[in-house]
This record gives structure tokens, C-alpha cells and sequence, in this order.
């Protein structure tokens, strides 16, 4: 078996649409969606067989605070969907000669990568072990959608219902653009939403890119809250096989009584159960150990709480070292 850094595009499709753990990260609709955006450098590593079969296969997205000097004190490396391998005694024997390989070339070169896993890779984690990457508790929130429509409302709590019933009788509007130019109005309230609570926010050169590539072949919907016509909430969903993914989302502080972020979830909801998706993946909950109202407003939904994790390999740690008392600071810029 070799590591390898193409793959013939239809093959490399078909293996992630083919594994049961394969998702919409894993895809190369979605490299192609990183690769367009501005501060984002996705790589592709996989091991094949002598005859060519993909045995394992990992998307780090290397990403950038600063250039020049500074490059190797502010760059991290994070693979959004973990990484992907077949599920038998090869596979796992191929996932760690990729990731030893890929160690060999990252060494020093970033401060670390992260793997966030969207299902249960327990199968894959004595590789990560004993390639360095760490494991690390991180909740998530599931929603069941392959029940009837009542059956999910139901399952919301009565507090949420409130608030969707609010927004709906205040006429909240949810519409589902298909037109690029209706995005400036919904990242600048995704920047202002940012900004106050001290997240790093992509460049708007992400969305746009995602809109392009993914929007055309049904793998995303921009969806936009209005109240008479002016945007005051928008929220990214991806779309993969059975697995509605709740991405990037934001609604204006003003208007924050209309309670449109839970009619965006709702409308969210029901699209994903009316079209037949099986779940709703609401896109991370925290650490278990750490307040985080995010985890707050999403376990209103009545997902199940599961603990995926994420895994965390350290490839310079002096420099991450050097870099950790600035880094909270620098990573509002990230």
C-alpha cells in the first residue's frame, strides 16, 4: 500500500458515498468548497492498495492567522469531517501509515491538528493513539427525523414551541434563496453575531464558494429570516445522503424578541423530514466540563446528547508553546 496526494475524482466520490461513516466533509465537493475560499489550504492524503483501491483517506484544512514570519506561530490544521477508513484489519493498517506519513511531513511546519468527529470512530481511535492524536471529549446534539412530523415537534420543549409559534404570529418570514447576491445582507449579520461574542468568522469568500458548488447539486441550503423584507437571520445547511447539517447561523440582536433563530431550526426541521432525511447533526455542543450556551439553546430541540469527541495531534510544541499566551486573543481572527 502507498500514501498518495490525488485520487482520481470519481473514485474518491464513490468510496465516501459508499462508506456508511462518509460525510459531506469527506467529499470532494466540499474540498473544492475550501479550496475557493480565502485563509483555507485543504490537502488531500490517502492510502491505496497496489491495485488502487482507497483505503484510507484524511482532509486537513490548514488555516492561517498570519503570513510570512509569523506563518508557523498561527497556523493550525483542522479536518472538519475526522478521517475516513475501511472497516477491517487493512484499513486500520493504512490509516496509520497516512496519518505516521503525514506527521513526518507536518512536523514544525503547523502547531497542531484537529480531527472533529461526527460519529463514532471508536474503531479508528487506536490508530489515532498511536499516531498522537489525542482524544478530547466534545458533545453534540442529534436529532431523530425518520418519525412522523408531529413526533419531532412534540419532542421540542414547550418553551421552544413558544418561541416558534412568537415568531410565526409576528410574521417571520424563512425564505430559501437561490440567489448569490442575497449573501451580503445575511454575513453581515453573521459578522456583527461574531463579533460579539468573540468567534473567529470565515471569510465571506467561503459561503460564496459554498454557494457556487454546493448549492447547484443540492448539497446546501441558504435559508434567510426576514421580517418585511429586510434580512435579519441566515443559516447554512449542508446536505449529505440522510444527514441534515446545521453549519453556520446567525440572527440580528435587534430584532432578538421575534425569536427567529428557533423558527430557522424549526423550518430546518421540517424541511429535513418532509424531504427524508434521517437526522439533523446540530454541528457541536461544547465540552462536557464547560458552561456554553450554544449547548443551552440546542438541547431545547430533544436530540440526543452524544460525545463523538475530537482528536488533537501537537506538531510544534514549542511553538504552540510560544504562541498559547496570545492565542485566545489571535483566534478572533482566525
Amino acid at each position: 500500500m502507498n500514501v498518495v496526494r490525488q485520487l482520481d475524482r470519481n473514485s474518491w466520490k464513490q468510496f465516501v458515498d459508499d462508506h456508511p461513516l462518509g460525510n459531506i466533509f469527506h467529499t470532494p465537493e466540499m474540498f473544492d468548497v475550501y479550496t475557493y475560499a480565502q485563509g483555507y489550504h485543504p490537502a488531500l492524503w490517502a492510502t491505496v492498495s497496489e491495485t488502487n483501491e482507497i483505503l484510507a483517506l484524511f482532509i486537513p484544512v490548514q488555516i492561517t492567522l498570519f503570513g510570512s514570519l509569523l506563518r508557523p506561530f498561527t497556523t493550525r490544521a483542522v479536518s472538519f469531517g475526522s478521517t475516513l477508513c475501511t472497516q477491517d484489519e487493512r484499513g486500520k493498517e493504512a490509516l496509520d501509515l497516512l496519518l505516521r506519513i503525514y506527521n513526518q511531513n507536518t512536523k514544525n511546519k503547523i502547531l497542531f491538528t484537529e480531527l472533529r468527529n461526527l460519529s463514532d470512530i471508536t474503531y479508528m481511535q487506536p490508530s489515532l493513539g498511536r499516531q498522537g492524536f489525542i482524544y478530547e471529549e466534545h458533545l453534540n446534539f442529534m436529532i431523530d427525523l425518520d418519525r412522523p412530523l408531529d413526533a419531532v415537534w412534540k419532542s421540542i420543549r414547550s418553551n421552544a414551541r413558544r418561541n416558534i409559534q412568537k415568531a410565526q404570529k409576528m410574521g417571520v418570514v424563512i425564505e430559501e434563496t437561490q440567489d448569490i447576491s442575497d449573501l451580503p445582507a445575511g454575513y453581515s449579520v453573521l459578522k456583527d453575531v461574531y463579533k460579539r461574542i468573540q468567534v473567529p468568522l470565515p471569510d465571506q469568500s467561503l459561503f460564496e464558494s459554498a454557494f457556487r458548488i454546493l448549492q447547484p447539486c443540492g448539497m446546501m441550503k441558504t435559508l434567510l429570516a426576514k421580517i418585511e423584507g429586510k434580512t435579519v437571520g441566515i443559516l447554512f445547511l449542508l446536505l449529505y445522503k440522510d444527514i441534515v447539517f446545521y453549519w453556520y447561523t446567525g440572527t440580528s440582536r435587534e430584532y432578538s424578541a421575534y425569536r427567529t433563530n428557533d423558527l430557522l431550526v424549526w423550518h430546518s426541521l421540517e424541511y429535513g423530514q418532509k424531504n427524508g432525511y434521517r437526522c439533523f447533526d446540530f454541528g457541536g455542543g461544547g465540552k462536557p466540563d464547560e458552561e456554553y450556551g450554544v449547548r443551552d439553546f440546542k438541547a431545547k430541540y430533544g436530540g440526543e446528547l452524544v460525545n463523538f469527541g475530537r482528536n488533537i495531534r501537537v506538531h510544534a510544541p514549542v511553538k504552540l508553546k510560544l504562541s498559547e499566551e496570545g492565542y485566545q486573543l489571535m483566534r478572533r481572527f482566525l
